[in-house]
This record gives C-alpha cells, sequence and structure tokens, in this order.
C-alpha cells in the first residue's frame, strides 16, 4: 500500500498554515487524526485502508474513521450480541453541499451526490441508496448538512450469512455524525438509534442497538424503544470453554434450508450443544455453540459428509462476543 503521491491525492503540505489537506471543491480542511491511519503499520488492516481509500476516492484524507461490529441474535428473543467482525467507514467533511460515497465493495459504483433534504433523492447506484438514506436523515436532524466523503468497507460479505446492512449504517453514521460535530464533542448513539429506525424501517433495530452498545462478554436484551439504560446478561462462551462458530452454506439459495438443517444434525451428533439462526430471517447460516474441545471433531464431521455429498464445504468462521462500534483513533 503506497501513500498518497502514489494515488494521486494531495498530501499535507496543501495547507501550510494548518498543516492539513483540503479539497479544492468544497471540502473542509481535516486533522490528520482519521488519515493518519492509513500510514501506520500497526493499525489494523481493515482501517488502513478504509483511510487510504477515501483519500485515493477522493482526493483527501478522512477526519474520522469509525468501526461497526457485525451483530447477531442469540437464540432466546430479546437478546442480541455483537461479533469480533467489523465493518469501518471513514469521513471528512465537506461544506458544499455534496456527498461523495464510495467503497471497495463496488469500485466501479463511486458517486458525487447533492444532499437534498426533501423531494425525491437523487438517482444513485443501487449500492449508495441505504447509505444516501442515512445521510440525509442524518443532515434533516442536523448532522451534515454540507455535505460528507464517505468511504464505507466490511470485513465480510453477505456469503458469511451475518447481516452487512446494520452495521454499514451504525458505522456511517457515527463518522458522519463525528466529522461534523463541534470540537471534543461524540455522537449520540441513542439519538443515532432512533434517527436510523426511523429512516430504514425495513432494518433490523436490534440488531442496529447491537452495534451502537453491545459489550465484550455480554448480550443486550432489548426492549421496544432505544434507552441510554441498556440491560445485559453474561454471554461468554470461551470464558466457559466453549467455541461460539458460524457454519455459513454455499451453492443454491433454494437448497440452504436443507443445507443448513444437515449441517446442524451433523454436527449435533460430533459434540455441538446448540445452534441458531443469527437473524430472524431465514438465511445461509447458522451459530453452533460447541464445547472448545469437540472443535475439530465438529468441523472434521460437516465436512466429511458435505464432501462425501459431493456438496460445497460450508465455511466455519469462529465468533468472539465483541463490544459497541468505535472511533477508531
Amino acid at each position: 500500500m503506497k501513500g498518497a503521491e502514489a494515488s494521486g491525492a494531495p498530501s499535507t503540505a496543501d495547507d501550510p498554515d494548518t498543516g492539513r489537506a483540503a479539497d479544492r471543491a468544497g471540502g473542509e480542511p481535516v486533522g490528520l487524526a482519521g488519515g493518519g491511519l492509513a500510514r501506520r503499520a500497526t493499525a489494523d488492516p481493515l482501517f488502513r485502508l478504509v483511510a487510504y481509500a477515501l483519500e485515493a476516492a477522493h482526493g483527501r484524507p478522512p477526519a474520522a474513521v469509525w468501526s461497526a461490529p457485525y451483530a447477531f441474535h442469540l437464540g432466546s428473543p430479546g437478546l442480541v450480541a455483537a461479533a469480533g467482525w467489523p465493518t469501518a467507514a471513514a469521513a471528512a467533511p465537506r461544506t458544499d453541499g455534496l456527498v461523495r460515497l464510495s467503497s471497495l465493495a463496488h469500485p466501479a459504483d463511486s458517486c458525487d451526490l447533492p444532499l437534498t433534504l426533501s423531494g425525491p433523492p437523487p438517482t444513485a447506484p443501487d449500492w449508495a441508496v441505504r447509505p444516501y438514506t442515512v445521510l440525509r436523515a442524518l443532515a434533516r436532524a442536523g448532522h451534515g448538512r454540507g455535505g460528507t466523503d464517505l468511504h464505507v468497507q466490511g470485513s465480510l460479505t453477505g456469503a458469511a450469512g451475518l447481516a452487512t446492512a446494520e452495521p454499514a449504517e451504525c458505522a456511517m453514521a457515527l463518522a458522519v455524525a463525528d466529522v461534523h460535530a463541534a470540537a471534543g464533542e461524540r455522537p449520540d448513539r441513542a439519538d443515532l438509534a432512533r434517527l436510523l429506525a426511523g429512516a430504514l424501517p425495513d432494518g433490523d433495530d436490534g440488531l442496529r442497538r447491537a452495534v451502537l452498545f453491545a459489550r465484550p462478554g455480554r448480550a443486550l436484551l432489548v426492549g421496544p424503544e432505544p434507552r441510554r439504560r441498556q440491560r445485559y446478561v453474561p454471554f461468554d462462551p470461551a470464558a466457559s470453554g466453549a467455541r461460539l462458530v458460524l457454519v455459513a452454506v454455499r451453492g443454491e439459495a433454494a437448497d440452504r434450508s436443507r443445507e443448513l438443517a444437515r449441517a446442524v444434525s451433523c454436527a449435533r451428533r460430533a459434540g455441538a450443544l446448540s445452534a441458531w439462526q443469527p437473524g430472524p430471517r431465514p438465511g445461509r447460516s447458522v451459530l453452533v455453540l460447541l464445547p472448545e474441545a469437540r472443535l475439530t471433531a465438529v468441523r472434521a464431521a460437516v465436512a466429511e459428509d458435505f464432501r462425501g455429498r459431493g456438496r460445497p464445504v460450508p465455511r466455519f468462521l469462529n465468533i468472539a462476543v465483541a463490544g459497541a462500534a468505535r472511533r477508531e483513533e
């Protein structure tokens, strides 16, 4: 990964009075708290990537980078938790009312859109419709009416079977609210939870609240409304000698329900304790809780069954019960 000189992005010497880079077409000068991640060898590769990608795509470093965990439902009603896999969003504020959106998952579909508060939204690539809806809702609430440069990227794809929309929405909302806030002010997560629930009612509010309020080794008990005071219950498989594993099947959608049931049956025979869907709607994966000592046996049993029937072997992804979204410094 090379620096801004290789990408054509302006260097931090563009503004000699402040030592900050400034876009010539309406971007505010931004500090390097977020942009510095792109060149910090010790930073998580995903966060370095999104910081660099925003600079490469839009010609300026981010003012902030936020990470947001993927989230999942537990087998019990109303319980959600966060997974130790993140989505990241990098943002830089603008003053010209323009939204510039990009994602490495959609490299040919970056877009520049006017940020309008009312009326029909502008035409946008399919992937950018929800991000634009988030930014528009934020602007209506007073966050970022001047516009924003925004880049978002996840560490997992939809093939893993965990919901991708909710962590991306939360990461974007936090990043945009942050870069447009007064110095020292941090986004109000309860307000953002309500804003996202209103702007995107087809999303999973429980998962969003896990993304925003989760704690490591805890499950969050969600009620009908986001609240500042959250209720938690212990949920730390590693602390009790267990493992939580996401098993994602591959192949045709019409076969997934049957193949997931087959994977669960094999896992149980090999020693798994329980299994459940990570979301309220049937998908391509199940979460399996098993004794740590049975991990190899369970994986081998499932793989052998699928391979023996000429089916693609499911993916296994270890899940740590993680904390909430955070600003990456």
